[in-house]
């Protein structure tokens, strides 16, 4: 069985489009967390350990902000303001048909940071001696945050730039604190098509605050973009029990007892071609 990512995220804005009023298409905040396993909120944890699947589909909205372009959403410069305009997305106030956007994970590039971190999918948290890795459902990528010892320094600046960046993290107390730079200024920040420059430095902060729930703070600093440092709404992951996480394969496939994150990857085998021809070519009246 093949789950195709760019199926779902794609299709579901050309539904959004289509059908939905406009409180949908501007990226409301999804409902409020279901008490997922409440009474287990008050078991003992230890603080430092994020192993796990984690579920941010109800911890916060799709963007930075809780809603795109809010007070929290810092002014544009002059070349911020004209990166922002070029970018025509499928989601939010500025929405139009995916076939006519230039959203680059329509193409199946990578969503890049932090907007893989906003997207409403599992992720697991896999924690070792020296090294951090988060492995994204949505398009089955792993992201490594190293915990060794070493920095991003202030002059951080490597000639190989990566759609994920390069993170350092360390503890400060009981939060994680992860800086990251060196980022690939081609991708997004969000699916409402915030822009970000080679220059952006993403700072996370991850604190687990009971058994079932990580809070994740974000500041964006990247003064080519924007005129002063944007501060993100405070997101949440829920942790999923693992036999939940087993329901989902024995309900999606033939296999019993599987635990890990499932495989949503955009494969321009399976999406460029077929995907365009059934949804973004008739969003955009072109048939062939």
């Amino acid at each position: 069985m093949r789950v195709h990512c760019g199926e779902w995220n794609l299709g579901l804005a050309v539904l959004l489009l289509i059908f939905s009023g406009p409180m949908s298409v501007q990226g409301q905040n999804p409902p409020a967390p279901a008490s997922r396993n409440t009474p287990t909120a008050d078991l003992p944890f230890d603080p430092r350990d994020f192993d796990g699947i984690w579920d941010r589909s109800r911890g916060g909205s799709r963007g930075v902000s809780r809603q795109p372009g809010d007070a929290t959403t810092p002014p544009f410069t002059a070349r911020g303001k004209e990166t922002f305009e070029s970018y025509k997305p499928s989601y939010g106030p500025r929405a139009i048909p995916p076939a006519l956007g230039n959203d680059p994970t329509g193409q199946c590039n990578p969503a890049g940071l932090p907007r893989a971190l906003l997207y409403p999918r599992p992720t697991q948290f896999i924690m070792t001696p020296g090294l951090f890795v988060q492995v994204f459902s949505w398009t089955r990528v792993f992201r490594e945050i190293w915990t060794d010892g070493r920095t991003i320094r202030p002059d951080f600046n490597p000639d190989l730039r990566r759609w994920y960046g390069y993170s350092a993290g360390r503890w400060e107390g009981n939060t994680l604190v992860v800086e990251s730079a060196g980022f690939d200024s081609r991708a997004w920040l969000d699916q409402f098509g915030y822009p970000l420059s080679e220059q952006m430095r993403l700072e996370e902060r991850y604190t687990r605050i009971n058994y079932n729930t990580i809070e994740l703070k974000m500041t964006i600093t990247d003064p080519v973009i924007y005129t002063r440092p944007w501060v993100s709404e405070t997101k949440t992951y829920q942790l999923v029990p693992r036999e939940e996480v087993v329901g989902w394969y024995e309900k999606m496939t033939d296999l019993k007892g599987w635990y890990g994150v499932m495989e949503e990857i955009c494969a321009p085998i399976d999406e460029v071609e077929s995907f365009n021809r059934r949804v973004r070519d008739p969003a955009a009246g072109v048939v062939r």
